[in-house]
């Protein structure tokens, strides 16, 4: 259903290979979102949602991965003619890559079908503009008139002298109009669709016990004479289709530019970016499709994919509530250690915390940023941000304390992909307000998610803050797995201290991030400290002594890395993984003795923790990080992974982690294949890992309370 065919000799190159490759690993795992997509035990408005998930992924993964390759191929044809040799041929991962999109988009398809007609056994019904009674027909003019038409703007293409821009995150009509009976006299126009102003969905009059919905670019075509009734046609038909553009911003070395000038130059240049992907109606008028790929500058290269009538898909994440089925996503909670009291920062102070989203609320970490806004002993505040929510109130409660007078410095990340812009604006904003903005590091992202608050009390100086292995962002954390470690600890706390020093000093070489003792940071501890935890249990291991390694991770492509826990996985230390996305390590061999096993969990929420686990002899050795396994986070990033030193919380956390190994109901296997096979069930009870650890964390709760009322 989910895996990835390919032919005989694509099967026979990726079999020579020592690791599997990045890319197709990761269509293995969109696979995995497909398989939620297609699951029938999942409720459909969620089932909706992953085909949603699963089209906006693959829209990034052609703007950013397949763009690269593009970019790859032309530099290889260059290097060719200077007898220059590769390692890697990129055409052949492309031709690869075409085919593992083309098996999954027929797979799409036929799962949307019959999402379709489970919908209409619920009796909604999508219907089009030809399938509309008199009171819908008179519904759409109305609507068109009063939401749409001051957001369209039609475009005449033929009389152009070049192609207008287009948005990449748009989908467009191609309108073909003309006289009936003069069919070579046709014309050609451009419509883009104003999904973002309007909304992509209308719900429509409907008979009492049914809903009927009509999608925005439908809107557009009951209504073309009406839009175009200056010339008279009395012939129209109306096309989909979507352009997805190479996304990379170059920065150029320019000195003289500021480094907001340079990020602002690179958006305005991503609009000018080569087409990667031409996604069109399979049905769309021949002249027109020619058109519009000549115009455009399409080649076989530029991926055209035919498709149905319906494209950008992402935009059914956000399908209109018209289930008679019951959500079934569970609420947060608070987490017992402040059910009891006033205030966050108090217990902060004295014990360490532990945050478990989505299952905790995220409000603690929030409240624990207001009271410093206004405690008067509190001097600073600072803190890193790489995406914000909207509306974020994180944002919120700095200006507030700004505003109270102390001192805040936020590290914005302006090069979090795709969330540049909004990064810039927020940027305006913290300053207006008088916060301290650091723009962070040329040619390397800041990624790690740390905080401190400085007070002092009595002559005495309290400093407190939290690690984090996901954004601070209070949308994503009510869906996405991830820890957040509430502390006072001194030594995390100096460490903290560094990395802000550095941020503020790295064009003076500042050394601060090598001085680091608690906590592991890359680009200059992580990866070394890692492979010496690893090296310390193949030692165990070979004296015959306990020896594991759990880790829990987005994506695993570092090949130094994979390459020491298949060296650990053969010296016999049980190598035990939990990743999600990415995952391009080899596990099926006999020389591995079955100590090599990972699964990936894709749920309701999205897996997105980092969690190191070492045996170390008896004493254990547990990180919460904000790195995967990727060269790009620990060789090319600013990330930070801090110690479990609280012996209640490691157990806390070990447990989550062991409910994710057991589980056999959303965990599919990872083997060599790319099967996206399920863990079996059969004849064992069934664990689904995300229920079971809301129940876990919930029964905290009932103890913590039983011990409070005693």
């Amino acid at each position: 259903m989910a895996t990835i065919n390919f032919d005989s000799k694509q099967a026979a190159h990726m079999s020579k290979k020592k690791f599997i490759e990045r890319d197709i690993s990761w269509l293995s795992f969109n696979g995995r979102v497909l398989q939620e997509a297609n699951d029938e035990t999942v409720p459909l408005s969620e089932r909706i949602r992953f085909l949603g998930i699963f089209s906006n992924n693959m829209d990034e993964f052609f703007r950013v991965r397949v763009a690269t390759i593009k970019r790859m191929i032309e530099f290889s044809e260059k290097r060719k003619k200077l007898n220059m040799h590769m390692e890697e041929d990129p055409q052949r991962l492309l031709d690869h890559i075409q085919l593992a999109v083309l098996q999954q988009q027929h797979e799409f398809n036929r799962i949307w079908e019959n999402i379709l007609k489970e919908l209409k056994r619920q009796r909604i019904l999508l219907v089009d503009e030809k399938h509309l009674n008199r009171e819908q027909q008179n519904f759409v003019r109305n609507y068109f008139d009063e939401q749409v038409r001051n957001n369209v703007i039609p475009l005449m293409i033929e009389s152009l002298p070049q192609m207008p821009y287009l948005r990449d995150k748009s989908i467009y009509l191609g309108v073909v109009m003309r006289k009936k009976e003069f069919t070579n006299k046709q014309k050609f126009a451009l419509i883009e669709v104003p999904a973002k102003a309007v909304g992509r969905f209308v719900q429509l009059p409907s008979k009492q016990g049914e809903q009927h919905i009509i999608l925005l670019e439908d809107v557009i075509r009951y209504n073309l004479p009406y839009i175009f009734s200056y010339f008279e046609y009395d012939y129209f038909e109306a096309h989909v289709f979507k352009v997805t553009k190479d996304a990379e911003i170059d920065i150029d070395n320019d000195v003289s530019t500021s480094f907001v000038q340079k990020i602002e130059k690179g958006l305005k240049n991503r609009r000018k970016g080569k087409p990667v992907r031409f996604v069109y109606d399979k049905d769309m008028n021949p002249a027109l499709l020619d058109f519009l790929i000549r115009r455009l500058n399409l080649t076989n290269a530029s991926s055209l994919i035919p498709g149905g009538r319906i494209h950008n898909f992402r935009h059914f994440m956000d399908f209109p509530n018209v289930f008679t089925e019951k959500n079934t996503r569970r609420k947060p909670f608070t987490h017992p250690a402040f059910q009891t009291t006033a205030r966050v920062t108090d217990i902060v102070i004295k014990q360490d915390v532990m945050l478990h989203f989505p299952y905790h609320s995220f409000n603690a970490v929030i409240d624990l940023l207001r009271e410093a806004a206004m405690d008067p002993h509190v001097s600073s505040i600072k803190i890193t941000a790489y995406r914000l929510a909207e509306n974020s109130r994180v944002i919120n409660a700095l200006i507030n304390a700004s505003r109270n007078g102390k001192k805040v410095e936020v590290m914005l990340e302006l090069k979090a992909r795709f969330d540049e812009e909004a990064n810039l604006e927020w940027k305006s904003i913290l300053e207006e307000e008088g916060v301290k903005v650091i723009l962070g590091i040329p040619l390397m992202k800041v990624h790690a998610k740390v905080c401190i608050i400085k007070k002092r009390v009595n002559n005495k100086t309290i400093q407190y803050g939290f690690v984090s292995t996901g954004n601070l962002n209070e949308k994503t954390a009510r869906f996405y797995g991830d820890h957040c470690l509430l502390t006072a600890n001194r030594n995390i706390m100096a460490d903290i201290n560094k990395i802000f020093y550095h941020l503020q000093h790295h064009k003076t070489n500042s050394t601060a991030l090598t001085q680091c003792k608690t906590l592991l940071v890359a680009p200059v501890n992580m990866r070394n400290e890692i492979i010496n935890l690893i090296n310390r249990e193949i030692k165990n291991a070979k004296l015959k002594k306990p020896a594991a390694i759990t880790v829990k991770l987005n994506s695993l492509s570092d090949k130094i890395l994979i390459t020491k826990l298949t060296e650990a996985a053969i010296a016999g230390v049980k190598v035990q993984m939990v990743v999600r996305g990415i995952f391009c390590a080899i596990t099926e061999a006999k020389k591995l003795k079955q100590n090599f096993s990972a699964i990936s969990i894709v749920d309701e929420y999205l897996e997105h923790a980092r969690v190191l686990i070492f045996h170390n002899g008896g004493k254990e050795k547990i990180y919460i990080s904000s790195a995967d396994w990727m060269v790009r986070n620990l060789d090319h990033r600013i990330e930070a992974a801090a110690p479990v030193l609280d012996k209640q919380i490691a157990t806390e956390l070990k447990e989550i982690i062991h409910i994710q190994l057991r589980d056999n109901v959303k965990a599919r296997i990872l083997d060599n294949e790319l099967q996206n096979n399920y863990v079996p069930s059969a004849g064992k009870k069934k664990i689904r890992s995300q229920i079971e650890t809301y129940n876990y964390l919930q029964q905290k709760i009932t103890k913590q309370s039983a011990i409070g009322s005693n």
